[in-house]
C-alpha cells in the first residue's frame, strides 16, 4: 500500500512537471494563462490516468493474475516430455526384438508379447487439456507399465543366450534403453513437480482468488503414478529349480543341471 501510495505521488508530480513541455511541443506556444492553465489539468488528468492504468496492470500482475496460466503451461510442457521418453522408447523396441528374434527364435512368446504391448502402448495417449482426467492418466500409465513389463522379461531371458549378450548391436541397444529409462523417470519426477505447483498455486491465497473468478474452469492435474509392477526390476535367475520367469518359454530338455 505504501508502495502504491508513493507511486501515484511520483506519477502526479511527473505529470505536472512534464505536462508544459508536451503542451509546448503539440500546440507550439500558449498565450494566455487561462489557456495554458486548462491544457495543463487536462494533460495532468490524462497522464494521471495512464499512471493509474499502469499502476493496476503491475498491481495485478504482482498477485500473481498470471500465475495460474504460467503454471499450466509448464506442466503441460512436462507432460509432453513424458511422452515424448515414452515414444522414444517404443521407437527402439522393433530393433530390439528384431535382434532377439535373430538368436533366440524360440522365445515367441515373449518376442510376441513385447510386440502387442508396444502395439497397445502406443495408441494410448493424452493430450494436454485432458490432464485433469485421473481415468485418462491413468490408461497412460497402465499401457506403458505393461509394455514396461513385456520388455522386462525380453531382457530377461537374453541372458540365458551367451552370443546374443555379446552382439554388438544388443548391447548397443541395451545401452540406449537404459538411458531411455533414465529419462522416462525424469521427465516424470519433473511433471510429477509442475503438477504439484499448479495443484498448489489453485488452493493457496491470493491466487486462489483467480481460482475462483477468472480461472474458475480450471481443474487440478493429475500427477503421473508408476503401477506397482513397475516398480520392480526383473531378476535374473539361473537356478534350474526355480519357476521360469513370466511369459518365458519353458526350458528346454538337456538344460538342466548336471
Amino acid at each position: 500500500m505504501l508502495l502504491g501510495v508513493t507511486l501515484g505521488g511520483l506519477t502526479a508530480t511527473l505529470a505536472r512537471a512534464l505536462a508544459p513541455a508536451y503542451i509546448c511541443i503539440r500546440d507550439g506556444p500558449l498565450t494566455g494563462p487561462m489557456t495554458r492553465n486548462v491544457q495543463v489539468d487536462s494533460t495532468s488528468r490524462h497522464l494521471a490516468r495512464g499512471a493509474v492504468l499502469l499502476l493496476a496492470a503491475g498491481s495485478l500482475a504482482g498477485c500473481g493474475v498470471n500465475a495460474i496460466p504460467t503454471k499450466e503451461e509448464a506442466a503441460k510442457a512436462r507432460w509432453a516430455d513424458v511422452q515424448s521418453a515414452y515414444q522414444r522408447r517404443a521407437d527402439l523396441i522393433p530393433n530390439l526384438v528384431a535382434t532377439v528374434k535373430g538368436y533366440a527364435a524360440q522365445e515367441r512368446g515373449v518376442l510376441d508379447d513385447v510386440t502387442r504391448a508396444r502395439a497397445s502402448a502406443t495408441q494410448v495417449h493424452v493430450d494436454p487439456s485432458k490432464l485433469s482426467n485421473p481415468e485418462a492418466v491413468q490408461r497412460y500409465a497402465q499401457s506403458q507399465a505393461q509394455l514396461g513389463g513385456a520388455l522386462g522379461r525380453l531382457l530377461v531371458i537374453s541372458e540365458r543366450y551367451p552370443d546374443l549378450k555379446s552382439n554388438e548391436n544388443f548391447l548397443a541397444l541395451q545401452a540406449q534403453l537404459e538411458g531411455t529409462e533414465n529419462r522416462i523417470n525424469v521427465a516424470r519426477r519433473d511433471y510429477n513437480a509442475a503438477v504439484q505447483d499448479y495443484n498448489t498455486t489453485l488452493r493457496v491465497f491470493p491466487t486462489v482468488i483467480w481460482a475462483s473468478t477468472l480461472y474458475k474452469n480450471e481443474k487440478p492435474m493429475t500427477p503421473f503414478e508408476a503401477a506397482e509392477s513397475a516398480q520392480s526390476a526383473p531378476t535374473v535367475s539361473f537356478d534350474a529349480s526355480a519357476p521360469a520367469a513370466p511369459g518365458s518359454a519353458p526350458p528346454t530338455p538337456g538344460s538342466s543341471s548336471k
